[in-house]
């Protein structure tokens, strides 16, 4: 069996400190956008509960094991009932077309990376070894 070399490449550091500048902005894109984000996705998401509990009472007539209760306290009638069907019968639920970031997660990022930005401008080498270049790919 043939032993495999590692890979040793050098890459330009200008394009690796561009490269994080680029990421480290959209993070903080990301991150400042995602309370809009997740308010879009909540009305989505009221809006397709709505639009299921209609379409759910559209086939009330093929339900199984209806129940219904009356709560004198609060004057709230609950029904509730079971349709036997395949999740492709009924509207699609909405999914997230972004990535939830959680603010610790945000502040260690921003930091590994501002950290290793300052770091790479400080260096007078041209090149990025492979072994920098690995402890910072994760970001790019």
């Amino acid at each position: 069996m043939a032993r495999s070399k590692p890979i040793s490449v050098k890459i330009a550091t200008t394009k690796v400190i561009t490269a994080l500048e680029n990421r480290l902005a959209q993070l903080q894109a990301d991150y400042a956008k995602q309370d809009e984000n997740e308010a879009k996705y909540k009305l989505a998401q009221e809006a397709w509960q709505k639009s299921l509990g209609k379409w759910a009472l559209d086939k009330i007539s093929d339900a199984k094991d209806l129940r219904v209760n009356y709560r004198g306290w609060s004057k709230t009638l609950n029904v509730d009932f079971d349709l036997t069907l395949d999740e492709k019968d009924f509207p699609k639920e909405p999914e997230k077309d972004y990535l939830e970031i959680h603010r610790h997660t945000y502040n260690e990022q921003k930091e590994e990376m501002e950290n290793a930005i300052r770091i790479l401008k400080m260096t007078d080498e041209e090149t990025v070894s492979t072994s920098t270049y690995n402890a910072i790919a994760r970001y790019l």
